[in-house]
């Protein structure tokens, strides 16, 4: 009983792996889905139930960014780097498996649950001309955990997510699927860009975060592309009603766990 129950998990459970391309959704290009693409990259493991249902669990890497600010005078940027982790289930709109009688392609939708890290950073250009990407998070830009701004609490650098979109699939063989897929995340901070609340005083910076001359140069970039900086505090930054968001499109081939670790499985003795 238990070798038949094994046999049938490996039968329904593939690795899957895939690329494709991530992008950004927040204050710097006006909640747009339009943003430059970043390749990124999943490996993960999904089960079936049965042929309308599976369950999986993806591991993915990607970047998100934004070099040119939708707001020219703010001129703020920002990349990320994205660790992800997710559950989620799928439900097939028609029967799809690895049996001869059951479907060749459906489409599919999925959603679940999971967690990333990230790290926004933006390029800063010194007096000699270097170049060198600044993480944003400890400089406290818009005055989180200053004595000014005690309710701006620093944000966290890993965060929940909800992955959620639509796909098609394919079965090439009973070894061999290949999938296409476009998921948005949902997520609960508004700092993927660093950008969300108000603009602070730059002196106040200065004199509270460690590296307070660069915090007021990456704060405020308005003086970069006019004469003189334009921003006050207490004007809008960014806009803390809606949080960011970031997509993921990819294509993946996924293998059969029977294929792969079949030859595992004990050998029964023929009576």
């Amino acid at each position: 009983m238990a070798a038949a129950q094994d046999f049938d998990f490996m039968e329904q459970s593939e690795v899957v792996a895939g690329g494709g391309a991530m992008n950004y959704i927040g204050d710097l290009n006006n909640q747009s889905v339009v943003s430059p693409l970043h390749g990124a990259g999943s490996v993960g493991f999904r089960t079936r139930l049965d042929n309308r249902w599976a369950l999986r669990l993806d591991m993915a890497y990607g970047r998100v960014s934004c070099d040119k600010d939708y707001i020219e005078r703010r001129n703020l940027s920002f990349r990320s780097d994205i660790f992800e982790l997710t559950a989620m289930a799928e439900f097939n709109f028609r029967p799809f498996g690895p049996g001869a009688t059951e479907g060749v392609w459906t489409p599919y939708i999925f959603g679940g649950i999971g967690v990333f890290h990230y790290n926004p950073k933006a390029l800063y250009t010194d007096e000699q001309g270097g170049q060198l990407w600044v993480a944003l998070q400890p400089l406290r830009t818009e005055g989180q955990g200053t004595s000014l701004y005690p309710e701006r609490r620093p944000y966290a650098l890993l965060q929940l997510c909800m992955p959620f979109g639509v796909g098609v699939k394919w079965r090439i063989n009973k070894t061999f699927s290949l999938m296409m897929e476009y998921g948005f995340r949902k997520t609960w901070t508004d700092y993927l860009d660093d950008v969300s609340t108000t603009y602070v005083d730059r002196s106040q910076l200065v004199s509270e975060v460690e590296e307070g001359s660069l915090a007021a140069i990456m704060a405020d970039r308005s003086g970069e592309v006019s004469a003189g900086y334009v921003n006050t505090p207490g004007i809008k930054r960014g806009d803390d009603s809606l949080k960011d968001w970031y997509a993921f499109l990819r294509v993946a081939v996924g293998v059969n766990i029977e294929t792969l670790f079949g030859w595992m499985r004990p050998k029964r003795c023929k009576l």
